[in-house]
């Protein structure tokens, strides 16, 4: 089994330390009114109503200006089909967002707008009715995420002082198409859009301006060809920033 990847939040904050007196983002900073809502879909290779809501998540971006990434879920293998794309922090992640909604409600395919809110995947009128509320009240914070030969750099503004923020780093990989031999997909081809191949707990926030960097090798690997990086209220919760980096 496959462990998340974690750098222990004193690294994290070590590493960061020296810019909090730094001068805040740039102009390059994007403006908190203008970022994107985040859209988790949590999907799986064994669950026949899926591939509708797989289909959906590579429309909402043009369609809504979403950011929009894929967790495959393991908790349907055991009817056939041992998915090739998940894992079991994928599934916790899930589980954990039930948890802090206090509704346990966990099934697929699952969309999670914004760290908050939840709607049936395959939904599209449900979806994009939850992501034009999610426009309507967010408050996000400014950050930048960028990076160089060897690390990947995360600014991050200041904000009101609150209880702590967890920073999350998703490699992702744009497009991967999967042939599905067993189970209720049986003979379908499914192609899976911005996938989360790795899912990496960064440090640990409490709303000070920062600086903060991170070692890129063992993060952007094999078809990972960007990363997000997300600030969320306590382990996972309101999505208070966010910021993406591109190959």
């Amino acid at each position: 089994m496959e462990h998340i990847s974690q750098i222990s939040r004193r690294n994290a904050l070590s590493l960061g330390a020296a810019a909090l007196a730094a001068p805040l983002l740039t102009s390059q900073a994007q403006a908190a009114s203008d970022m994107p809502v985040l859209v988790e879909l949590f999907t799986s290779q064994g669950c026949s109503s899926c591939p509708a809501a797989d289909r959906l998540a590579a429309t909402l971006k043009a369609s809504t200006g979403a950011t929009v990434v894929s967790f495959n879920v393991d908790y349907w293998d055991y009817l056939g089909w041992r998915d090739t794309l998940a894992k079991p922090e994928y599934t916790q992640r899930q589980i954990d967002y039930a948890k802090s909604r206090g509704d346990n409600d966990v099934y697929t395919p699952q969309m999670v707008i914004d760290g908050e809110n939840h709607a049936v995947g395959s939904n599209q009128a449900q979806v994009t009715n939850a992501i034009s509320a999610a426009y309507k009240t967010q408050t996000k914070l400014p950050m930048t995420l960028s990076a160089n030969d060897k690390e990947l750099i995360v600014e991050l503004g200041e904000g009101a002082v609150m209880p702590e923020a967890t920073l999350w780093l998703m490699a992702i990989a744009p497009t991967v198409l999967v042939k599905i031999d067993r189970g209720e997909n049986a003979g379908k081809e499914v192609a899976y859009q911005n996938v989360v191949r790795k899912l990496v707990p960064a440090g640990m926030w409490n709303g000070q301006g920062a600086k903060l960097t991170f070692p890129r090798k063992g993060i952007i690997t094999g078809d990972v060809k960007s990363c997000l990086a997300v600030l969320q209220k306590g382990k996972v919760g309101q999505v208070l920033g966010m910021a993406n980096w591109s190959i």
